[in-house]
């Protein structure tokens, strides 16, 4: 039987199919009930968080475990804030940087000087700002320490995105620029998705680090100034301040719970929703899985709800902002007089900046510090240089080889990226009583065996690059590797380190970075009224910190900032403009 297009029965059947593709089903009600769940509790950590800075007296942190869910809620808004924050520094910072070669001249520096600059650093001078920013709230504290997470997170991410969009294959950008799409439509059809398997799993790894700092972020104590936020990272404070075993051991048991949690409902979903932005020639053996994304996919009502906004979004990814034309396969070597002349003005200026930057800096020390202050700063820098470079020379010979034999094998993936990232959180905090206790015991050196602890936290960051560069790793190339039949040594070392290798220096620059962002809590351990220290600038910045001595912190924040920066421009850096030019997948 033929219906007419104006048929009654046609319309209704057509009517009754779109009605029935926009019920609710049970994924329907599932996801709805997950969406409620997450509002009500966010509502409810917001707004005590804006809550009077009086109740922080009148209700004092406890060790009582009931508490342990309240703390964990608070912890985990504060680093999701923290995360959504790093994540638009890095879309805004990352992208002017590999953009602009004039931006970059004063981006990449600051980055390594501010990756360099330890989270009690920004909180000597940014708690007072934010606390006289709200006067008599909780909400001043809840900024400050927000901020001093976003510090511990945004430049390994800073980092990842510009090198993601300056290793673009060629052969990408010459196609879109002969469809001749914009700089705007290029960005988000092509230098975005394909920055966002190694975006993702560096966000992933600030999430973990974040963890490690989260102590000193929530139990702020910077001269005169004590506050006591209630999260995971003061109840931790306060337990190894009383000595509490049990108490330890509930706030890692509700670390690990919460890590689970956003791995699975967040994390998860997100890896596997980026797998479809993998640089690939040919079809891909396996992918990851995730039941949340599985879960969304097979609703109905949500999909239809949202799909308007996806729509208005891919309209604006459309736009046709102006751009200026190039052609494809030019090149831009050669540049105009004028745009010379601006060069070597900007130049000069970032010169003139510097120079009386670090002027005024030493006239400042000069004032309050002798010469004698100055050496000692320097010759702990030149001793926590030499324990960071140990380590992180250990960590690759160890993490290298796992995280290629864990990216190369997604279902291996799966399972190891929630164990990774609770060990990425493990704050060395935790360890500090046992590594107290056992140095204490056997009359072991503190130099060198308090060291270890600096490159806890630090050494994922090699890990997770590592995971993310073999997961991108194209299936053709292994193809082509297994076709030729390269085994053992010529494998990796004309396929897979290659292929990873910016994924890599990203890694070891961001942890070389960490380790000595975390020689402060590192090089200075406590367990109760037991001290022991090593001797290094973070003990040297720590002590200075404790003691609200404004002068030493800047000088250790200053030497710290010298030592980074030249071990980047001398190491990183070259490395990381071999990879650019020699080592693109073009």
């Amino acid at each position: 039987m033929v219906f007419l297009p104006n048929d009654r029965r046609e319309r209704s059947a057509v009517a009754a199919l779109a009605g029935a593709r926009i019920l609710p089903n049970g994924y329907d009600l599932a996801a709805f009930a997950f969406i409620v769940a997450v509002a009500f509790l966010a509502l409810h950590g917001v707004a005590e968080m804006r809550a009077p800075l009086s109740g922080l007296a009148a209700a004092p942190l406890t060790l009582d475990p009931a508490n342990l869910p309240e703390y964990a809620l608070r912890t985990t808004l504060r680093m999701l804030a923290a995360i959504v924050a790093s994540l638009v520094f890095t879309f805004v910072v990352a992208t002017l940087a590999a953009k602009s070669r004039r931006a970059e001249t004063i981006i990449i520096p600051a980055l390594d000087i501010l990756q360099s600059v330890p989270v009690l650093g920004f909180l000597t001078f940014t708690v007072t700002f934010f606390m006289g920013l709200f006067p008599g709230s909780q909400l001043g504290a809840e900024c400050a320490s927000i901020f001093a997470i976003f510090t511990s997170q945004a430049w390994n991410m800073a980092f990842s995105f510009y090198q993601s969009l300056r290793t673009v294959p060629r052969d990408l950008d010459e196609v879109s620029r002969g469809f001749g799409l914009s700089t705007w439509q290029r960005f988000w059809r092509l230098e975005a998705p394909f920055a966002a398997p190694g975006l993702i799993w560096n966000t992933m790894m600030s999430m973990s680090g974040g963890w490690f700092f989260v102590v000193a972020s929530e139990a702020i104590a910077v001269g005169n100034t004590t506050v006591q936020l209630p999260g995971l990272g003061s109840w931790l404070a306060l337990a190894i301040d009383k000595q509490d075993f049990a108490a330890v051991g509930w706030a890692v048991l509700a670390m690990g719970i919460v890590i689970l949690l956003y791995d699975q409902l967040l994390f998860r979903p997100i890896v596997a929703w980026a797998d479809k932005f993998r640089f690939e020639q040919t079809a891909g053996q396996e992918k990851p899985r995730s039941w949340v994304y599985s879960l969304v996919r097979r609703t109905r009502l949500l999909k239809h709800l949202t799909a308007p906004f996806a729509a208005i979004w891919g309209r604006v990814m459309l736009i046709r902002l102006r751009s200026r034309p190039t052609m494809v396969g030019r090149r831009q070597d050669g540049r105009r007089p004028i745009t010379r002349v601006i060069d070597y003005g900007w130049l000069a200026l970032i010169a003139v900046v510097g120079v009386w930057s670090v002027w005024s800096a030493v006239s400042y020390l000069d004032q309050t510090l002798s010469w004698n202050d100055v050496g000692i700063a320097f010759a702990g820098g030149f001793v926590t240089l030499v324990r960071v470079v140990v380590l992180i020379a250990v960590a690759s010979l160890i993490w290298v080889p796992l995280g290629v034999w864990i990216g190369l094998r997604p279902a291996v993936a799966e399972r190891v990226q929630p164990v990774a990232q609770f060990l990425a959180a493990f704050p060395a905090n935790v360890l500090f009583p046992v590594v107290v206790i056992a140095i204490v015991a056997t009359g072991a050196n503190p130099d060198i065996w308090l060291s270890p602890l600096m490159v806890l936290g630090t050494q994922w960051y090699i890990l997770f690059n590592v995971i993310a560069g073999a997961s991108a790793f194209p299936t053709d190339l292994r193809e082509a590797s297994s076709v030729y039949r390269l085994r053992s040594w010529t494998w990796w070392r004309r396929a897979i380190l290659p292929g990873i290798f910016p994924y890599y220096v990203t890694g070891a620059l961001t942890a070389s970075g960490g380790s000595w962002n975390a020689s402060i809590v590192a090089e200075l351990a406590s367990w109760g009224n037991t001290k022991l220290e090593a001797f290094g600038l973070g003990s040297y910045i720590a002590k200075a910190t404790e003691a609200g001595d404004f002068p030493r912190v800047i000088l250790g924040i200053v030497v710290m900032s010298v030592f980074v920066t030249l071990f980047n421009r001398t190491l990183w850096r070259p490395l990381y403009v071999f990879a650019e030019r020699r080592l693109r997948l073009d």
